[in-house]
């Protein structure tokens, strides 16, 4: 499941137009002693690329910190690992 948390609109280096959608994936994880929900994010670009990164952490205030992260600057697809990595 995912939800769609945000639209943002940028200019690159260049001057062109950018639009960005940012989105909280939640996949469902079930053991044997307990069930929860594992937190993940995609970035797409409208007319571009994309690019997903699930399991991130089951912490709901962790992925909202690093979703505002994202969101804030703008953060497109091709910057999403690199991001995600130094924020972990």
């Amino acid at each position: 499941m995912e939800i769609r948390i945000a639209d943002r609109q940028c200019r690159d280096q260049g001057g062109n137009p950018r639009s960005f959608q940012y989105f909280l994936t939640i996949d469902q994880e079930e053991t044997p002693s307990f069930f929860c929900e594992n937190y993940g994010v995609r970035v797409a670009e409208e007319g571009g690329g994309e690019a997903t990164i699930a399991a991130i952490t089951t912490s709901a205030a962790r992925i909202d910190e690093l979703l505002t992260l994202l969101v804030d600057n703008r953060v497109g697809p091709a910057g999403l690992a690199d991001v995600v990595a130094d924020w972990l």
